[in-house]
This record gives structure tokens, sequence and C-alpha cells, in this order.
């Protein structure tokens, strides 16, 4: 075969780079495209209930995979999606999004096409979606449209942002060199700058020898960028006490006997903030310093000696070095650092949060309670999704077995986010091991928004676990304003009918709501093995939430009450 339809081309391209399964949903100006996804072995179109979903979808599998590819039509369909692509961009998640556009003669005689505003200009969405991209390119011309599509995959996996690539329906059936195919995309870092390497090494190997107190702080582009190895590495070489922020949680293995908690400002334990806060040296790892994810911005340093890794600058103290990258900087330094930490003398971390088993089991369940006993049922290798709210202040409490992965849309924050994600991330954790677990905790309130993509787990077979917070309406907003106020309420559902009413056939439901009954259920070792898809309903009272996201909620009030 010389030569393959540029469609094609796209999808061998991204099974290459292993992004596997494709979300999205079918519109008239992508459908000769998706036709092609079911040429390329080992593929797969996943099949979204809307866009918005499949935008959340993506994210999530890129989390776990590296990079993901998001397919919409022209118009409705990409505006859809482009609240999830914004949340991608905020958070450095590496989302290809395709959408099949109207042809290049269409486009030029401004035919007054349905999906478009009425006035003749098809470029309005694509220029909307480059402000949330890292790249775009809209094919014209087929003679340079493959190098184009490599251009946009390798920007998507290196920058681990979402890229925009319009792909006009009269192009996807012409045909390209099937060549062009042997040759891999290069996905590979450019060296950094050596001088401007080398002077930052040599500035952080002098703070680290004169450091009595350092420590290590991993956020979220720890993982996003892949520097979790090098961190792990640093940590095992320096000793220096080591902690995440709720972003960044899974960044490090949590066992390791230099872990000390996750680090919020001023709703740290008070052993994790004095640990940090009275440090003279602090390594930044992947820093995204959000309000939710800093305390509302309480972070308080004794020390000036701040060293920021970031995936395209470092930032020591007050200088910058633009251009200079994390990931071959922190190798550079791991073969002389143990020389400058000869003479360091390891003092002890904070010891991890102690499950409280003296409550009785026929007490109601309590957040506080609770979130300190999820780590006991989670075990190595799970990826745990917690949508912001309760669950995403309160799993700061859990302490995770090694290699567990968690994601949390901390930054953005879109109400919903996790349902889709978890979708995402299950087809990840199949492609990478069937028996690996995907276990979410969502609110009832959020779970309203996207509970549709409940029925996409279902029609693939997939198998996480649905632990739905049940407290009856939007906890965090009650927390933050209008505790007693309808719009805070929801209908409420039968949760435990959803699995049946999405066309489930080998299902588990339970619902909870004592100490009890939650210890009855996690510690069954039938109820350990993820071989079916589960709904678990934990009924909780209203105004109950972790004591990390009460006081967040006052400070999130205080903010948006300054003049």
């Amino acid at each position: 075969m010389s030569e393959i339809t540029l469609g094609r081309y796209l999808f061998e391209r991204l099974k290459q780079v292993d992004t596997n399964t494709i979300f999205g949903v079918p519109g008239d100006f992508n459908l000769a495209l998706l036709d092609k996804v079911y040429e390329v072995q080992g593929l797969r179109w996943a099949g979204n209930a809307n866009e918005l979903n499949a935008s959340y979808a993506a994210d999530g599998y890129a989390r776990v995979k590296g990079m993901s590819a998001l397919v919409t039509t022209f118009g409705v369909g990409e505006l859809s999606a482009m609240n999830g692509i914004a949340g991608s961009y905020a958070e450095h998640v590496g989302v290809l999004h395709i959408v099949g556009v109207p042809s290049v003669s269409s486009q030029a005689k401004q035919l007054l096409l349905h999906h478009t505003l009425g006035n003749g200009d098809f470029t309005v969405f694509h220029r909307m979606s480059a402000n949330i991209s890292e790249t775009t390119s809209m094919l014209t011309d087929i003679s340079v449209a493959p190098a184009e599509i490599d251009r946009c995959i390798r920007a998507t996996y290196v920058n681990q942002r979402p890229v925009y690539l319009g792909l006009p329906a009269n192009l996807v059936n012409q045909k390209v060199p099937a060549s062009l195919l042997k040759t891999p995309i290069d996905l590979s870092l450019k060296e950094n700058d050596p001088e401007a390497e080398s002077e930052v090494v040599e500035t952080v190997l002098n703070l680290i020898r004169e450091a009595k107190n350092p420590v290590i702080l991993a956020d979220a582009c720890c993982s996003r960028h892949d520097v979790k190895a090098e961190t792990k590495k640093l940590i095992d070489l320096t000793q220096f006490p080591s902690f995440v922020t709720p972003m960044g949680k899974g960044s490090i293995d949590e066992q390791n006997p230099r872990f000390g908690g996750v680090y919020v400002g001023t709703l740290s334990s008070p052993s994790v903030k004095e640990a940090v806060e009275s440090a003279d040296l602090v390594l930044s790892i992947g820093a995204l310093l959000s309000d939710f994810n800093t305390g509302s911005f309480s972070y308080s340093y004794k020390t000036k000696n701040v060293v920021e890794f970031h995936s395209d600058h470092i930032k020591i103290r007050n200088a910058t070095f633009p251009g200079v990258q994390m990931k071959f900087a922190l190798r550079k330094l791991l073969q002389t650092v143990p020389e400058a930490v000869k003479n360091y003398k390891p003092g002890p971390v904070p010891a991890p949060p102690t499950p409280n088993s003296e409550v009785p089991d026929s007490a109601s369940l309590k957040q506080e309670w609770l979130w300190k006993q999820v780590g006991k049922f989670l075990r190595e290798g799970d990826i745990v999704i917690t949508e912001t709210g309760t669950a995403a202040f309160g799993i700061n409490q859990a302490h995770f077995p090694n290699h567990t992965y968690g994601i949390s849309q901390v930054l953005w924050g879109s109400i919903g986010y996790t349902t889709g994600s978890t979708l995402g991330a299950a087809f990840a954790a199949e492609e990478i091991d069937p028996k690996k677990r995907v276990i979410l905790f969502i609110g009832d309130g959020s779970l309203q928004l996207t509970v549709q993509e409940i029925s996409t787990m279902v029609r693939w077979g997939l198998k996480p676990y649905l632990f739905v917070l049940n407290n009856d309406g939007y906890t965090i907003e009650r927390l933050i304003h209008g505790p007693n106020a309808e719009y805070n309420g929801i209908q409420p559902w039968k949760h435990l009918e959803l699995l049946n009413a999405f066309g489930a056939k080998d299902y588990e439901n339970h619902r909870v709501s004592t100490v009890g009954e939650w210890k009855k259920l996690t510690e069954d070792p039938k109820f350990a093995e993820g071989s079916r898809i589960r709904m678990i309903e934990v009924m909780l009272e209203v105004m109950d939430a972790p004591s990390s996201l009460v006081a967040q909620a006052q400070l999130t009030a205080a903010t948006n009450a300054k003049q």
C-alpha cells in the first residue's frame, strides 16, 4: 500500500504514540473521518454521550497515558467541548482536539451552512479555541497536511497542553504517501542551553550545601510533565522531608519514609505547616499555585531560598532562567547532589494521619472519619479521582499506597468533571493493566451534570468504583454562601437504580450510612477486586464536610466579598 487517506494517516499516527481510544461525538462534518478509526487495528471509538463529557474523558485518559484525542464536529460540537479543553489547558493536560469542519470550497464560498453563525465566518470557532490551545492548525493543503498532523501531535505531547486541529471534510479521503508513517514522530524534548543549565544546577547545589532544614514540595506538573522518577530519586539521594500539594497528590510515593504529608498553606495540619514553613530551602517541583491548591494563597515560607522547577523555566529566589526545563536540570542535579548533601543529617518528618478506629460501628458516617479510612481500602496502582468539593479536600487526609495516581481538577474546578474523567481513566487503565482499579468519589450534585457518561462505561464493560457522596445538594457552595438557599439544593435521585437504567448486566449496588457498614463493605475481599462496575451511595449529613474544606470555604467567601 503506497498511499493511504489523510484520515487514516491521522489515526495511525495516534496509534503510534499509544493513544488507542478516541473520544468524541459524531457529527456530519466528521463522519467520513470517523470511518477511518475502524481501519486502524487496536484503535477504538469511545462514543461519548455529549462533547463536554468527551472532553472530560479525554482529559482523564491523557493524565494516565500522556496524551489523548478528541473528535468533535464544527461549531456546535467543538463549542460544547471548549469548557473541558479550557480545563486541560489550565491544568497542563495534553489533548489533541480534532474538529471536522466544512470543505475548503464551502468555506471559500462562505456558504450559509448549518452549525455556522449565519454570517459566512468559518474561522470564528478556530479563533476562540486559539486562546486555550498551545498551538492550532487548520488543514487546507494536502501536500503539507501530514507534517502539520505530526507537528500537532508533538506539540500536544511535549507541551502537555491542548492543540486544535481542523480537518475539512473534503481532505479526509485524499491520499498521502504511506511511507511517511515509517518515520516516528519525535517526542523528545530539546536539550537545555548547557551554560544556563550549568548555572542553575550549580546555584541549586550551593543552596543545598548551605541548607540545614530543606524540604521538597511536589505539585501538579511533577506528574503532568513526567518528572516523578527524577523527584523520587532526588528524595532518595537527599533524604529531605518531602511533601505534596493537593494537585500534586500521588506525585510522591506516600509510603516513602521521607514523605511528610500534604501542604496547603494555613489549611495544612500543624505539623506539616511547621515543617514546610520553617524550612531554610524549598525545592518546589512543578508548582501550580492556585487558590484551592494553596489555602487561598496562604503559603508562608520563612525563607527566600525557594527554587521553582517548571517545565519551561526555573526560578531561583528572584532570578528566572527562561527555557531551562526541569527534566534535564533535575537529571543533571542528581549526578552531583550526593556530594552536596554529605553533611546533611536527616530529621524526623510529620507522621501520617492515624485512622480513628474507636468510633462505634453504629455511628453515622462523618467525612472527618471517612477520608482517613479511605487509604485502608486503596491499594498499590489505584487511580483515585475526586470531584472538586468535599471529595477533593477530603482525599488529602487519605494516606496513599505507593504508585497510586490521584486525579482532581483543583485549579479549573468544573463541576461534574470527574464522571467523564473516570471514563477516560478507566479506558487508559484497561490498556495498561486490566486489573488496575479506578475509583471515583463524587458528590450527588456534581453527578447530575455528567451522569450520562456512566452509560458509556457500561457500554464498554469498564469496571470503576463509583462512590456517590449523598449530602443532598451542593455542600461546598453551601459552605461558601447560602447554607439554606434553594439554589444550592437538587432533586434527589435514586442512585442505586442508575446502573440498571443504563443497561448494566454485571454490576453491584451498595448503600452505606454507618461506620460499621463502611468497614464491612471495604474490608470484604470480594469487594476489593475490581471485577465489575459498582455504585456505592455514601449517606452523609447535608453540612458535613472535611475540616479543611470548611476552612477553605470561609477563606473563599472572604475573598469573594472583598471590594
